[in-house]
């Protein structure tokens, strides 16, 4: 059986922490940030992790770990 390709979307996207847990970037930080508090731009500046409900979908993508 052939090897299991990688997402290369998604591996753009998305890391491995050191701990094997998925990183990602938050959505809406990418333009109309004139009406967006200061505040929330700063949250959604920062990364945070993948929702335990996608983390098998994201491994099969990334081509699991």
């Amino acid at each position: 059986m052939p090897k299991q390709k990688t997402h290369k979307g998604a591996a753009k996207r998305l890391r491995y922490t050191g701990t094997g847990k998925v990183r990602r970037k938050k959505a809406y930080f990418s333009h109309i940030l004139e009406k967006k508090s200061p505040g929330r731009k700063r949250r959604l500046g920062k990364g945070t992790l993948v929702s335990k409900a996608d983390t098998k979908r994201v491994n099969r993508m990334l081509g699991g770990k």
